[in-house]
Protein backbone atom coordinates (compact mmCIF):
# COMPACT_ATOMS: atom_id res chain seq x y z
CA UNK A 1 0.00 0.00 0.00
CA UNK A 2 2.88 2.57 0.73
CA UNK A 3 4.51 1.54 -2.25
CA UNK A 4 1.23 2.23 -4.44
CA UNK A 5 0.93 6.01 -2.77
CA UNK A 6 4.27 6.60 -3.26
CA UNK A 7 4.25 5.89 -6.87
CA UNK A 8 1.24 8.37 -6.96
CA UNK A 9 3.08 10.77 -5.12
CA UNK A 10 6.12 10.69 -7.60
CA UNK A 11 3.67 10.85 -10.14
CA UNK A 12 1.94 13.72 -8.82
CA UNK A 13 5.36 15.70 -8.35
CA UNK A 14 6.59 14.95 -11.88
CA UNK A 15 3.21 15.95 -13.85
CA UNK A 16 3.72 19.48 -11.37
CA UNK A 17 7.25 19.65 -13.14
CA UNK A 18 5.65 19.07 -16.46
CA UNK A 19 2.95 21.49 -15.92
CA UNK A 20 5.47 24.25 -14.58
CA UNK A 21 7.63 23.17 -18.10
CA UNK A 22 4.94 24.33 -20.79
CA UNK A 23 3.86 27.15 -18.94
CA UNK A 24 8.10 28.40 -18.96
CA UNK A 25 7.76 26.90 -22.67
CA UNK A 26 4.62 29.18 -23.65
CA UNK A 27 6.04 31.97 -22.00
CA UNK A 28 9.78 31.41 -23.56
CA UNK A 29 8.19 30.79 -27.14
CA UNK A 30 6.29 33.99 -26.67
CA UNK A 31 8.63 36.19 -25.47
CA UNK A 32 10.97 35.43 -28.65
CA UNK A 33 7.90 35.80 -30.53
CA UNK A 34 6.91 39.15 -29.21
CA UNK A 35 9.87 40.54 -30.02
CA UNK A 36 9.05 39.79 -33.47
CA UNK A 37 5.93 42.06 -33.39
CA UNK A 38 5.81 44.68 -36.03
CA UNK A 39 3.95 47.23 -33.45
CA UNK A 40 2.18 47.64 -30.30
CA UNK A 41 -1.16 47.52 -32.54
CA UNK A 42 -0.21 44.07 -33.85
CA UNK A 43 0.89 43.23 -30.23
CA UNK A 44 -2.02 44.71 -28.79
CA UNK A 45 -4.38 43.09 -31.20
CA UNK A 46 -2.61 39.44 -30.36
CA UNK A 47 -3.14 40.22 -26.27
CA UNK A 48 -6.60 41.13 -27.26
CA UNK A 49 -7.65 38.26 -29.20
CA UNK A 50 -6.98 36.30 -25.39
CA UNK A 51 -9.41 38.07 -23.74
CA UNK A 52 -8.92 36.50 -20.53
CA UNK A 53 -9.54 40.05 -18.85
CA UNK A 54 -12.46 41.53 -19.84
CA UNK A 55 -11.82 45.12 -18.56
CA UNK A 56 -8.50 44.92 -19.99
CA UNK A 57 -6.69 45.92 -16.51
CA UNK A 58 -3.98 43.17 -15.97
CA UNK A 59 -3.77 42.32 -20.27
CA UNK A 60 -3.20 46.43 -19.93
CA UNK A 61 -0.65 46.20 -17.69
CA UNK A 62 0.87 43.59 -19.52
CA UNK A 63 1.16 45.33 -22.54
CA UNK A 64 3.25 48.11 -20.97
CA UNK A 65 5.48 46.04 -19.21
CA UNK A 66 6.39 43.66 -22.63
CA UNK A 67 6.25 46.71 -24.92
CA UNK A 68 9.25 48.60 -22.67
CA UNK A 69 11.31 45.37 -23.21
CA UNK A 70 13.64 45.69 -25.66
CA UNK A 71 14.19 42.69 -28.23
CA UNK A 72 17.50 41.70 -26.56
CA UNK A 73 16.12 41.08 -23.26
CA UNK A 74 12.92 39.56 -24.43
CA UNK A 75 15.08 37.05 -26.28
CA UNK A 76 17.02 36.33 -23.24
CA UNK A 77 14.04 35.83 -20.78
CA UNK A 78 12.87 33.60 -23.49
CA UNK A 79 16.08 31.35 -24.16
CA UNK A 80 16.33 31.30 -20.34
CA UNK A 81 12.44 30.13 -19.97
CA UNK A 82 13.48 27.52 -22.41
CA UNK A 83 16.23 26.65 -20.55
CA UNK A 84 14.55 26.40 -17.74
CA UNK A 85 11.68 24.42 -19.10
CA UNK A 86 14.23 22.13 -20.18
CA UNK A 87 15.57 21.19 -16.83
CA UNK A 88 11.57 20.57 -15.82
CA UNK A 89 11.20 18.13 -18.43
CA UNK A 90 14.23 16.59 -17.68
CA UNK A 91 13.17 16.12 -14.04
CA UNK A 92 9.89 15.33 -14.87
CA UNK A 93 10.60 12.30 -17.04
CA UNK A 94 12.78 11.33 -14.67
CA UNK A 95 10.24 11.18 -12.20
CA UNK A 96 7.88 9.28 -13.97
CA UNK A 97 10.53 6.73 -15.09
CA UNK A 98 11.12 6.37 -11.28
CA UNK A 99 14.94 7.23 -11.67
CA UNK A 100 16.80 7.87 -8.47
CA UNK A 101 18.50 10.51 -10.12
CA UNK A 102 15.92 12.36 -10.69
CA UNK A 103 14.72 12.76 -7.44
CA UNK A 104 18.78 14.18 -6.58
CA UNK A 105 18.19 16.12 -9.16
CA UNK A 106 14.55 17.35 -8.22
CA UNK A 107 15.60 17.98 -4.62
CA UNK A 108 18.55 19.81 -5.71
CA UNK A 109 16.74 22.23 -8.65
CA UNK A 110 13.69 22.90 -6.07
CA UNK A 111 15.76 23.86 -2.81
CA UNK A 112 18.35 25.87 -5.22
CA UNK A 113 15.24 27.77 -6.50
CA UNK A 114 13.42 28.39 -2.72
CA UNK A 115 15.32 31.47 -2.23
CA UNK A 116 14.63 33.40 -5.33
CA UNK A 117 11.20 32.73 -5.03
CA UNK A 118 11.21 34.11 -1.39
CA UNK A 119 12.76 37.26 -2.75
CA UNK A 120 10.75 37.48 -5.56
CA UNK A 121 7.61 37.60 -3.41
CA UNK A 122 8.97 39.58 -1.08
CA UNK A 123 9.01 42.24 -3.76
CA UNK A 124 5.71 40.88 -5.33
CA UNK A 125 3.35 39.51 -3.19
CA UNK A 126 0.63 37.06 -4.71
CA UNK A 127 -1.01 33.96 -3.87
CA UNK A 128 0.40 31.90 -6.55
CA UNK A 129 3.64 32.69 -5.60
CA UNK A 130 3.25 31.35 -1.69
CA UNK A 131 0.85 28.50 -3.17
CA UNK A 132 4.10 27.53 -5.45
CA UNK A 133 6.81 27.89 -2.70
CA UNK A 134 4.63 25.59 -0.25
CA UNK A 135 4.44 22.91 -3.10
CA UNK A 136 7.71 23.54 -3.83
CA UNK A 137 9.10 22.98 -0.13
CA UNK A 138 6.80 20.04 0.39
CA UNK A 139 8.02 18.12 -2.64
CA UNK A 140 11.75 18.61 -1.66
CA UNK A 141 11.08 17.48 1.92
CA UNK A 142 9.15 14.67 0.26
CA UNK A 143 11.72 13.25 -1.70
CA UNK A 144 14.12 14.50 0.95
CA UNK A 145 12.82 11.40 3.28
CA UNK A 146 11.55 9.23 0.67
CA UNK A 147 15.89 9.19 -0.39
CA UNK A 148 16.29 8.73 3.30
CA UNK A 149 14.20 5.90 3.81
CA UNK A 150 15.70 4.45 1.05
CA UNK A 151 18.98 4.51 2.00
CA UNK A 152 20.29 6.99 -1.08
CA UNK A 153 22.00 9.93 -1.58
CA UNK A 154 22.68 11.76 0.70
CA UNK A 155 21.71 9.16 3.18
CA UNK A 156 23.87 6.55 2.08
CA UNK A 157 25.46 3.87 4.18
CA UNK A 158 29.25 4.17 3.95
CA UNK A 159 29.33 0.40 3.52
CA UNK A 160 27.62 1.15 0.19
CA UNK A 161 30.42 3.57 -0.61
CA UNK A 162 33.50 1.71 0.34
CA UNK A 163 31.69 -1.75 -0.49
CA UNK A 164 32.54 -3.03 3.13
Amino acid sequence: MARHRSDVVIRLIALFKLIKAAGLIAVGVGAIAIRHAESDNSLRHWIDALAVDPHGKYLTELLAKVTSLHARELREIGVACLIYALVFVVEGIGLLGRRMWAEVMTVIVTLSFIPLEIYELVHHRTWAKVVVIIVNVLVALYLLRRLKREQHWPFHRASHVTGT
